[in-house]
């Protein structure tokens, strides 16, 4: 039987990424007392008002079809919070909805970019935009982010990788899954890059209200380079609320003109009811930002504390969002085999840096998501895993 290219495009591009979180899962429900540090899940209660809201609406029969656009008291929440943010006038023309940052990155890279074009994007990156780009018959070029520069990109590394096919660059900050967050500056220089050669910049904010320390800095909010960026964001890390699926693209009248047919095509809307409540949730301040943020920077420090020493691993502290990045290059192994060895040995449950790109794989992803408790126990397994390597190490070279 025919299948289409596509499907060869996408080959182990989508749950293969999550191959040692599904058997952690698989372990679990099999009695393992597996110690879960692997996706991004807050863990703590939505927003209260999404859902207060989402009863209030349900009741009031908010459950017909809604258009392609987005349901009008959203695009005003929007409109509303982004014209504060860009001191511009955003209106409902620049702005459509989706149901989460996911499918609206899937819609944008459709509406840019085809086969023979060239996306950018920094190496590490998240673990399903290369299945993003490819869905689109374009190639992802690769562009390193260093550790020694904190895993932030520079202009000069990306002005070497931009190609006469070059079309996007996707720029994620805060970055998943290192925590690096670009200031305005290394934007500015980034966008300079960006104008000479012509490139759209698709900005995934999703973390932007889970920053430690810096500043939150986006192209979108230069007025130099907000004809070529694009935004996207959800409310699934800023009120808790992965499971609402309700997220948003920003930017240019023109762009979004093209962009809904595409969104229609897919999709044709969103629930009312849950746009009523993410237009309610982000009208106002997050009711649960604060909160989270402080909880994953006390475990960060407490992570990265705990780690220090442990033989062959170097911890960094994030700048943002929900993950710490561990380099276990010095172990003697990989991080797929490291996450692997973890799992069966001890009982924790990571993420191996291969999920991340070509550039991470001597490295694993820790979850943050979890209770202070629980995050002091696995690095004292992650420690004791990491001791039994470096024992068996020597022994093998005496």
């Amino acid at each position: 039987m025919h299948y289409a290219k596509i499907s060869e495009r996408l080959g182990g591009l989508g749950s293969d990424k999550w191959a040692v979180h599904l058997k952690a899962r698989a372990m679990k429900r099999a009695g393992a007392p597996v110690l879960e540090l692997t996706i991004g899940e807050p863990d703590i209660a939505p927003d209260p008002v999404l859902a207060e809201t989402v009863i209030a609406a349900l009741a009031g029969g908010r459950t017909g079809y809604s258009n392609g656009r987005g349901e009008a008291p959203l695009l005003d929440a929007l409109s509303k919070r982004y014209s504060a943010r860009t001191g511009r006038a955003i209106g409902h023309e620049h702005i459509v909805c989706f149901p989460g940052t996911q499918t609206a990155l899937f819609a944008v890279m459709l509406t840019l970019v085809e086969a023979g074009d060239g996306v950018l994007v920094g190496d590490p990156l998240y673990a399903t935009y290369e299945g993003l780009i490819r869905a689109t018959g374009a190639e992802m070029v690769p562009v390193p982010l260093a550790p020694g520069d904190g895993f932030h990109m520079r202009a000069e590394m990306l002005e070497q990788a931009v190609t006469p096919n070059s079309r996007v660059l996707l720029l994620n900050s805060p970055h998943n899954p290192t925590g690096a967050v670009l200031s305005a500056d290394e934007i500015a220089g980034i966008g300079e890059v960006c104008r000479r050669h012509d490139l759209w910049i698709v900005a995934d904010e999703v973390y932007e209200e889970l920053i430690f320390g810096n500043a939150f800095a986006s192209p979108l909010d230069d007025a130099g380079l907000a004809e070529c960026t694009i935004a996207v964001s959800s409310i699934s890390k800023s009120h808790a609320a992965p499971g609402f699926r309700s997220g948003w693209a920003v930017g240019p009248a023109e762009f979004c003109l093209r962009l809904l047919p595409v969104a229609e095509t897919m999709l044709f809307g969103n629930q009312p009811f849950i746009a009523d409540a993410t237009a309610a949730a982000i009208e106002r301040p997050s009711g649960v930002s604060s909160t989270l943020r402080a909880s994953l920077k006390r475990r960060a420090e407490r992570l990265v504390d705990a780690l220090s020493g442990a033989p062959g691993i170097a911890c960094f502290m994030p700048e943002a969002g929900m993950f710490a990045f561990v380099d276990v290059r010095a172990t003697g192994i990989d991080g797929e085999s490291f996450a692997l060895g973890l799992l069966e040995a001890e009982k924790v449950a990571v993420m191996p840096g291969s999920s991340f790109g070509n550039g991470a794989g001597g490295f694993i992803r820790i979850s943050l998501t979890v209770p202070e408790e629980t995050i002091a126990e696995a690095a004292r397994r992650i420690r004791r895993y990491a001791q039994g390597l470096a024992g068996a190490g020597k022994a093998a070279s005496a």
